[in-house]
Formats: C-alpha cells, sequence, structure tokens
C-alpha cells in the first residue's frame, strides 16, 4: 500500500518525468548511467519505505529528489541555525554554528543573537573581526579603535556594524523590544562563547593590582561579579547624544564609521528581478577583512549564474524560499534547498545560482572574508568572448548568442 505521503512523492516525480521525457537522455540528464527521476522506471523506483522524519525531508525536495544534472559528491553546504541549540540568559539569548557544526565553513563562524529592550552583550573583545547585520529592531554598540578613538551609534534593521579584532565592543537592545541580529566573525573556528569579558579579567585579578591600575582603594571592587555576566539585563540607555558627549572626553573620534546602512544604500545592481547591495572596504571603509552582498530576488528570478574569485561566500538566508545549486570540477553539482534562519556555503571560484521557488520576494545575505567584493558572472564572460568561439562551444548560434545579457545583471527576473 502507498503512504499519502508516498502518492505525493510519485505524483512529483511523475510531473518531473513528464516535462523532461522528449530529451531525458541528452538534454538536462547528460550523465551515464542515466540517473534522476526521470530515469526511474522500476516499480516502487521513487518510495522510501524506511524509517523517516517527514517534517525534515519535506524541507529539502532537492535532496529528496535532485534534478537530474546534480552530479557526484560534494560537501554538505547547509546549516542552519533553527536547530542550533540557543544559550539562554536574562537579558537575551545566543546560538552559533561554528566550523566544528558545518565543516565546509572554515572562513566564517555564524552567530545569532537577541538582545530585549535593555539588554546588554557585557563589554568584551575578540581574537576574530566581528561584522553584523541586524535583523530586527535597534541597538546601540559602543567601540574603542586602537588609536582610543570613542564611538556609539544606533543601528537599525538592515544596517552593518564591524569591530577590527581587539577592538573592545559592547551591545545594547533599545526599545521597544530589543533587537536580533546575525554577527560573522572572520574565522571559522571562532566563538561566541569563548571571548574576552571584561568582568573575567576583573574577578581573576588581584585586587591590590586593580587598586594600583585604576589608583583607587582595594575596596573599590569588593563587590564585583565573581562570574561573568555575558548577556544580562540592564536599564534601556539615554539619548544618543547624551552618551556621546559623555565618552568624548578627549575630543578625538575614529575617521571612519563602525557602522553602515546597508538596506537603505543605492542598489548595485538592479533589474526586474531584485538587486544587488555590496558593503566592501570601497563604501564602508573601517571592514577591511569582510565583504558583504544584500540580495533581494523576486518570485521565479534567479540570481544569476556567477562565481567569486576572491573569497569564499557565507550565506544567511533572510526571508523566502531558495534553491542553490553548486558546481565544482569533476563534475560535480548538488542541489539543496534554503529557508529562513538556514545558512549556506559555497566555496571560492565554484559556480552557483540562487532560485527563488517561493512565491514571496527571497532576500539573503553573502559573506566573504575579503576586504572587497568580487563577482564573475556566467553571461558576462560568455558575452565578452568572441562569438564564433562561444557557438562553437556549445553549439549555439551567434544571434541567439547576441541576445544573452551583456551587463552582468546580478539577478534574472521569471521569463
Amino acid at each position: 500500500m502507498f503512504s499519502r505521503r508516498d502518492m505525493l512523492v510519485v505524483s512529483a516525480a511523475g510531473a518531473a518525468m513528464t516535462a523532461s521525457t522528449a530529451h531525458a537522455a541528452s538534454f538536462g540528464n547528460p550523465d551515464q548511467p542515466p540517473q534522476g527521476a526521470v530515469n526511474a522506471k522500476g516499480p516502487g523506483n521513487l518510495r522510501d519505505p524506511g524509517p523517516q522524519n517527514e517534517a525534515i525531508g519535506s524541507q529539502f525536495p532537492s535532496a529528496q529528489f535532485p534534478p537530474a544534472t546534480d552530479v557526484g559528491g560534494m560537501p554538505m553546504d547547509w546549516a542552519s541555525f533553527n536547530n542550533a541549540p540557543r544559550r539562554i540568559q536574562n537579558g537575551g539569548w545566543a546560538r552559533q554554528v561554528t566550523q566544528k557544526d558545518f565543516a565546509i565553513s572554515d572562513t566564517i563562524t555564524g552567530v545569532n543573537m537577541r538582545l530585549t529592550a535593555g539588554g546588554i552583550r557585557e563589554l568584551h573583545w575578540h581574537q576574530a573581526a566581528e561584522w553584523a547585520i541586524m535583523t530586527y529592531g535597534s541597538c546601540r554598540v559602543t567601540v574603542l579603535d586602537a588609536l582610543g578613538r570613542p564611538y556609539v551609534a544606533d543601528v537599525n534593521e538592515g544596517d552593518l556594524w564591524y569591530f577590527p579584532a581587539g577592538q573592545p565592543h559592547s551591545l545594547q537592545g533599545l526599545g521597544p523590544d530589543g533587537c536580533e541580529f546575525v554577527i560573522c566573525f572572520d574565522d571559522g573556528d571562532a566563538s561566541e562563547f569563548n571571548t574576552l569579558l571584561v568582568t573575567d579579567w576583573f574577578a581573576h585579578t588581584p585586587p591590590e593590582v586593580l587598586a594600583k591600575n585604576f589608583g583607587v582603594p582595594a575596596e573599590t571592587f569588593a563587590e564585583i561579579p565573581l562570574q561573568n555576566l555575558w548577556i544580562f539585563q540592564g536599564k534601556l540607555p539615554g539619548d544618543l547624544a547624551a552618551d556621546r558627549v559623555a565618552v568624548s572626553k578627549a575630543g578625538r573620534v575614529p575617521p571612519h564609521p563602525f557602522i553602515f546602512r546597508l538596506a537603505a544604500s543605492a542598489p548595485t545592481k538592479e533589474s526586474r528581478g531584485g538587486d544587488v547591495r555590496v558593503a566592501d572596504s570601497n563604501n564602508f571603509t573601517v571592514s577591511t577583512t569582510v565583504a558583504a552582498a544584500l540580495i533581494t530576488v523576486r518570485p521565479g528570478g534567479v540570481r544569476e549564474m556567477h562565481w567569486h574569485p576572491n573569497a569564499d561566500e557565507w550565506q544567511y538566508y533572510i526571508k523566502g524560499k531558495a534553491r542553490m545549486t553548486v558546481f565544482n570540477t569533476g563534475p560535480n553539482a548538488m542541489t539543496m534547498d534554503f529557508n529562513a534562519g538556514d545558512i549556506g556555503y559555497v566555496k571560492r571560484n565554484l559556480g552557483h545560482y540562487v532560485e527563488n521557488v517561493g512565491d514571496t520576494d527571497l532576500e539573503f545575505i553573502g559573506v566573504f572574508r575579503a576586504p572587497r567584493y568580487e563577482e564573475i558572472s556566467l553571461s558576462d564572460w560568455l558575452t565578452h568572448t568572441p562569438p564564433a568561439l562561444v557557438a562553437q562551444h556549445l553549439n549555439v548560434d551567434e544571434a541567439t548568442i547576441a541576445k544573452w545579457p551583456d551587463n552582468a545583471p546580478g539577478i534574472m527576473p521569471k521569463s
């Protein structure tokens, strides 16, 4: 007997077979022996009668039934904050995906953090640079640069911040409902749970040394916390201007801002299919080790076939539904599905595209451990190569090649 799930599976695969039958052997299914659902002719070939978690399986139709063009085996390029354990404290929570959790991600660690209104991520610093995008609410950030110049700012949804390695900082949620954001460290082995905390240093320094260091009696430190605070509930900060006045005792300010209004910036590329906004060291000067692109793809559109020659791409899916195929030598090709809260990863120079397979806008961020954003468009390359040469490679006539986009559009709309 077929279960309801089996019937849905067979129906979906049958539709794919019908659409592809005409040229299955030569078009969209080049490999021998033939693979993919289009070639699954045997009775019950598409059924999965064994134990399964339908709730998980239904989220990955491209893994259940990959396109017939997928081939070989590649490292898993999907992870998610949705199943990452949360460390919860009074004032907020955090969860992370490091290389220990996501083997392919050796250049970036991702952290998802929530702070309540007044919730404080305590004063601290890292051995890696910290880049972040605000995905909800508002947050006040403070930082001191390497020349002792303080900076205080409020960041809102769609804004970025960047703190170079070793520069001390803090984060605090603002009203009315605090904030949520995603942090990227420029080191796949970094951890938000292993940072240099001001309370830890105080608690593990002899009181007489603290007294000498700060020029006050040792009794001043009699009630300091003996355990770190990490995230804790605090009072809502006051006026931003007042905080700025309070910290500017020497009147010195950093030459470049530590924040960038990415969502409000002008698109680098824009079409009917969506847009791409870029922040790197060219326009976000302080961000010397991390570049990023915020990408919006309209329903049915596709992030064009391309690759990045200078860095791996760490992706965070903010909203919508996506399907991404990554191409490597071999040949190897793998297709996976992504939803809000998921993480993708593409190694440097590997070809890929991202389709919007939902009925709402797809939005995701691509993060690169590099000072500048670089991208090579497949169509841009082929339309700037002698047409006769391209025609001989692909058996496509030159008149057709002349119709291909020659401006690296970034996003192609639904045809």
